[in-house]
């Protein structure tokens, strides 16, 4: 116990020392916290009152070695009524002590004038010393030792007595029964008390220092009782007029404070607060619980202000070295939610290591959705995955989803989220943006049976129009225009005014010759799209063909299509005709639509700019004869388009060699985008890279075209029997895009015609495992070209 009780005394010596030095800089610590100076005095601290301003130097404090013996040796049988809680030195006062503390105190010896035979010493200000008495009598060193140095802070030239226990006792009953119900907290009780007395006895006045120490105490509740019902305006206000609280002593008021400004978009002030603590306050415990509390409310900058006011632990350390890994993930997680953030590369280097040797998923999750946030797509993913094997989740697959869908990989993305799809609303969006993705891939992806119904029942179930829409391009694609208008039509259901999906479905009812249909879209939309109005301008649309497959030493020809079913989707189909489909969706937490050509093909025009709207006179259409020389470049450039969807590509070229003419930097560049197609449609593939020249085009449109052109050329040098050619321009075209499968069984049977059986049979059996029929083809050919003893 002697131990124990010589240990809580140094801890209260030194909460003491840090208030005296508090009290005697509270103008610095006003400005500091920003609550201005106040302009009542005396000033006023949780320890006691002050009366007059700050005096000299203090005396040396009296040996507390002795003063401890003497209360141990006295300590056990005596008592008295004040117990003070929270460290607080209660002192019960006479009714001299309030006259007392209204005197100046006086300045040592060695500071004053000497003395004279006329001239008077003016009288010591008479110090209270009952609360010593109480607290020896208790053995109580800890408060014994706070309340001298609450009077030395008091009355500077106050020596301590050498025996607390000689003081005399109060004889005030009533006053110390005052002080008792001061140090249970019950603040209501006292103030009745107070009255009831002055009631009593006229004239009575109660201590000063009581009075002084009751307001306080109201004070600090009001404070809390505000800070706990988040009124943190009246946090501040209350400790801008009560500063005595703002101390080390108080430590929670400090902290209430500093989150009352930052709950109130006052950062600076917050971070003065905190600062304020972190220079004046040194209990261990308590300093590391004030950044914890910061870095909780302050941003990431004010953070690293606070980190530079950190000291040594003593072994070595640094005193905050027990939460700087939460630190680094808090500052991590704070880079997320602002992209523009730059977090030092030291706390992503310990997160990082975190994540590799504490095996916490979402130490992955934090690196996954930083890196995601500054479009480090492949690190995101590796983070994204590495979360996933450690625990599967909903933010995990998640992000991974987004990652993918950045990365062109939408199928795995709508895998990894179909299980988390009904997780959350953001889950839900990302799955929805994934399928949309999905179904928007050009070339069309070959996508399972059993996930086209998965996908078009979720997107039933939430009346997405964005994949539905998707839906019917997807069926378009793979000559199913009935499919394709019931999935336009539902979408429009949805969204009525979805322009797109009324494009969609006005075009598939016009190549189902429903001609009732269409003029029933186009009158709904009157004035709402220029191209749906404009499309009776066109002959109806052709029938959809594609590149038939060759035979050994056979050359491709046009054949119809069959139709094949949305559930099962088998090979890709091409159209010669414009299809202005919409482009993939962005993936996002709320996914858009953003338009982009579709990539132009040898027998697949890709979407052409928007006409220009037309004048009152001008001829509508493009049947009649009209020599193309005779129109300026903007009605050259609408005849050329207009004559290539009447496929008549040799007069567009003419049209579109006029509209080159155009002063306009747009218009030129079209126009040699257009002639480039129309070479194209005409298999002058040579001709069309000329075209190409004519004009700069933009790095989409380049690469189109050339795709194109390498195509064609492909196609061009096989049908001279120049295998080796036609190889070497699909692997040109296979760097640029992923290979459509009639390209990849042209490839086969040149292989076969080259005699390099073991890949003609590796492409045909790539082609026939998507359901080709053309692939199936290719091994029934390839057999027969290697067993010909076999064939019947």
């Amino acid at each position: 116990m002697p131990l124990k009780s010589s240990l809580v005394a140094v801890s209260v010596a030194v909460v003491v020392a840090g208030l005296v030095t508090a009290l005697k800089d509270r103008a610095a610590i006003q400005d500091m916290l920003g609550l201005g100076h106040p302009t009542e005095a005396p000033q006023l601290m949780l320890m006691g009152r002050i009366s007059g301003p700050d005096g000299p130097a203090k005396q040396p404090a009296t040996d507390m070695q002795s003063i401890a013996e003497q209360i141990q040796a006295a300590a056990g049988g005596q008592t008295t009524p004040n117990a003070q809680p929270q460290g607080d030195a209660a002192t019960p006062q006479s009714d001299a002590v309030a006259q007392a503390q209204q005197q100046q105190p006086q300045q040592p010896a060695a500071q004053r004038p000497a003395a004279t035979s006329s001239s008077a010493q003016p009288a010591a200000p008479k110090v209270d010393e009952s609360a010593l008495r109480y607290f020896a009598s208790r053995g109580d060193k800890a408060r014994l030792q706070a309340e001298i140095s609450r009077l030395q802070a008091l009355y500077p030239n106050w020596v301590p007595p050498a025996d607390p226990l000689a003081i005399p006792q109060s004889g005030d009953k009533q006053l110390e029964a005052m002080w008792q119900l001061y140090s249970e907290g019950r603040y209501a009780e006292l103030r009745k008390s107070i009255a009831d007395r002055q009631g009593a006895e006229a004239g009575w006045q109660p201590p000063a220092d009581l009075l002084d120490r009751l307001d306080v105490a109201e004070a600090r509740a009001r404070l809390v009782n505000a800070s706990d019902l988040k009124q943190y305006t009246t946090v501040v206000q209350i400790g801008a007029a009560t500063p005595s609280l703002l101390t080390c002593a108080d430590i929670d008021v400090l902290w209430r404070v500093a989150e009352a400004f930052a709950r109130t978009d006052r950062t600076q002030r917050a971070q003065d607060a905190y600062t304020y603590i972190l220079k004046a306050c040194t209990n261990p415990q308590e300093r590391l619980a004030t950044m914890q509390k910061a870095s909780g409310l302050l941003p990431y900058a004010p953070m690293q202000v606070l980190l530079g006011l950190e000291r040594p632990d003593g072994n070595g350390g640094r005193e905050f070295d027990s939460i700087r890994n939460d630190l680094a993930r808090n500052f991590v997680a704070a880079g997320n939610a602002n992209p523009d953030l730059a977090v030092s590369p030291d706390y992503l280097t310990l997160v990082q290591r975190l994540a590799e040797t504490q095996g916490l998923a979402s130490d992955n999750l934090l690196l996954g959705w930083y890196h995601l946030r500054r479009e480090n797509y492949a690190d995101a993913e590796k983070w994204f995955r590495a979360a996933r094997t450690k625990e599967d989740s909903a933010s995990a697959s998640q992000g991974l989803a987004l990652a993918l869908i950045a990365e062109k990989k939408e199928q795995e993305a709508e895998d990894v989220m179909y299980k988390w799809r009904g997780d959350s609303k953001d889950a839900t969006a990302t799955y929805l943006a994934a399928t949309a993705n999905l179904m928007a891939l050009q070339p069309p992806a070959n996508i399972p049976e059993e996930v086209l119904s998965r996908i078009a029942t979720e997107i039933i179930a939430q009346k997405y129009v964005p994949t539905a829409q998707q839906f019917g391009w997807y069926a378009r694609s793979l000559n199913q225009p009935q499919t394709a208008a019931r999935w336009f039509e539902t979408a429009l259901r949805w969204k009525p005014d979805d322009e797109p999906s009324a494009y969609g479905l006005v075009i598939t009812r016009e190549q189902l010759n429903d001609h009732r249909g269409v003029a029933e879209v186009q009158r709904l939309w009157a004035g709402r799209s220029a191209r749906i109005a404009q499309l009776g301008e066109t002959s109806a649309l052709t029938p959809q063909v594609r590149a038939p497959l060759p035979g050994p030493g056979q050359a491709p020809q046009l054949q119809q299509v069959q139709p094949q079913q949305v559930q099962a989707p088998q090979a890709q189909t091409y159209q010669p005709q414009v299809i202005a489909e919409p482009a993939p969706v962005v993936a996002a937490a709320a996914p858009a639509e953003r338009p982009m050509p579709r990539q132009a093909e040898p027998i697949q025009q890709a979407s052409r700019p928007a006409p220009a709207t037309r004048g009152a006179r001008q001829i509508r259409g493009c049947s009649t004869t009209v020599d193309a020389r005779l129109l300026d470049p903007q009605s050259a450039l609408n005849r050329g388009w207009c004559l290539m969807d009447l496929n008549r590509p040799m007069e567009a070229v003419e049209a579109f060699e006029a509209a080159l003419a155009s002063p306009t930097r747009k218009v030129r560049e079209d126009a040699a985008y257009g002639q480039s197609l129309a070479y194209l449609r005409a298999g002058l593939s040579n001709n069309a890279a000329v075209a190409a020249t004519k004009a700069p085009q933009t790095r989409q449109r380049a690469a189109e075209l050339q795709v194109s052109i390498l195509a064609d050329r492909a196609l061009a040098a096989f049908t001279a029997k120049r295998y080796r050619e036609a190889l070497v321009y699909l692997d040109q075209r296979a760097q640029l895009q992923q290979e459509r499968i009639d390209l990849m069984v042209l490839r086969g049977y040149s292989y076969m015609n080259l005699q390099m059986y073991g890949d003609a049979e590796r492409i045909f059996n790539a082609a026939a495992a998507v359901g080709s029929k053309d692939g199936y083809r290719g091994l029934a050919d390839l057999k027969d070209a290697t067993h010909p003893e076999g064939k019947q």
